[in-house]
């Protein structure tokens, strides 16, 4: 192999054979099994598109209330895995307490049943049901909290947004989050389902996969991008800035956030609909000032740089939606991971069906033929900086 085939970061590799979602970046088309990201959004429920991405078609009506009734019945956690998650840092990122959360139930659930239907249903069911509750668990705990108990009353997203702000919310806001979680439920191949595949390729539990998926997506270059979407219309503060803020990121070359994708080179589909969730809950739940900086940015950023294809991406608006519902910040990512376990579970699946351990190559840029040098010969290396406070 030769160094001009070398490509980082694997960008355009085809990794796998995939029916799950498929995108095309020229059109602004996304679609799950075929079916538009409209579509299901519009008419479908979280619950029933993660039954139809990780088993491949849309469920019956008694599949679907068989589905949900299961869900509901595992929503709540182990009280030790409560009990370890008080002993968190009350400072630490909430990723890290879900990676830590969802890792751990592999200590009770995990029996590597792989060739099992019922395991892999039972561990989805588990997945899907528990991870929510982890993640409204955590909040409630760094504020001194006991966690509340899930309600089998309410639906998937109602419940999430009860356990998490002690309020049954109004059933407007739980379809509008409701519709996030399906618009954020799977995106092809990036890089936390690639991790959950590499994972998952070696046949361990598939708590390990989630897990190490949830690791993959708490990293700045992968989730969220959205957090800082709201720090940088913060940093705008007002209508009146935005086309200097505009001018100067693009003079001193510095990204906007929420704009450009890897894939889209036309507006995300997902951020359209995004945005016309935002104006449902704005008009229903009162205005927000940095919805109108946010869309004069849009404008202003089309106008300058929509010619090289940068355009908003689904973070754009996502974490305006999750403010006005009284999301803190630093859960966008964890809510982000709480609809994405969708798509991970069918990558594991998928992946389990032709399975292949990942095993990839290098292009080796080292020397040879070293000699071993005895330890009191050796010259220290001033590239190397030790921390000697004790």
């Amino acid at each position: 192999m030769v160094v001009g085939e070398f490509k980082p970061g694997l960008e355009g590799v085809p990794a796998t054979l995939s029916s799950i979602s498929y995108v095309d970046g020229q059109k602004g088309v996304l679609e799950y099994r075929g079916i538009s990201i409209e579509e299901l959004a519009l008419k479908s429920s979280f619950v029933e598109t993660a039954y139809l991405l990780i088993w491949g078609v849309l469920p019956t009506k008694e599949e679907l209330e068989a589905f949900e009734h299961e869900i509901r019945y595992h929503r709540r956690i182990k009280y030790r895995i409560r009990d370890m998650m008080k002993c968190f840092p009350e400072r630490g990122h909430p990723m890290d307490a879900l990676q830590a959360s969802a890792a751990a139930l592999g200590l009770f659930y995990s029996r590597r049943a792989l060739a099992n239907p019922a395991y892999i249903r039972e561990a989805v069911v588990r997945l899907l049901a528990k991870i929510p509750t982890m993640v409204a668990a955590f909040q409630q705990m760094r504020r001194g909290n006991d966690a509340l108990l899930p309600r089998d009353d309410l639906n998937y997203s109602a419940n999430f947004l009860y356990m998490l702000n002690e309020r049954e919310p109004d059933p407007l806001l739980a379809k509008i989050f409701d519709a996030c979680l399906t618009l954020h439920a799977e995106h092809t191949i990036n890089a936390s389902t690639f991790s959950a595949m590499v994972t998952a390729s070696t046949l361990t539990d598939p708590y390990g996969v989630i897990a190490s998926a949830v690791g993959t997506l708490a990293g700045p270059l992968h989730g969220g991008a959205n957090e800082e979407v709201i720090d940088m219309l913060h940093q705008i503060g007002s209508v009146e800035n935005v086309r200097p803020y505009v001018e100067k990121c693009i003079q001193n070359k510095e990204k906007i956030m929420g704009f450009g994708h890897r894939v889209y080179k036309v507006k995300d589909p997902r951020a359209t609909i995004l945005q016309g969730l935002a104006e449902q809950l704005f008009e229903n739940f009162g205005h927000d000032d940095y919805y109108d900086i946010a869309i004069l940015l849009e404008e202003v950023v089309e106008e300058k740089m929509g010619h090289k294809g940068i355009y908003a991406n689904v973070d754009f608006y996502s974490g305006l939606v999750y403010r006005k519902m009284g999301i803190p910040i630093d859960l966008f990512t964890p809510v982000f991971a709480i609809a994405r376990v969708a798509g991970w579970l069918a990558h594991w699946k998928e992946q389990l069906e032709a399975n292949r351990i990942y095993r990839p190559t290098q292009i080796y840029t080292g020397t040879h033929g070293a000699p071993y040098i005895a330890i009191g010969e050796r010259l220290p290396d001033v590239s190397i900086a030790i921390d000697r406070d004790r």
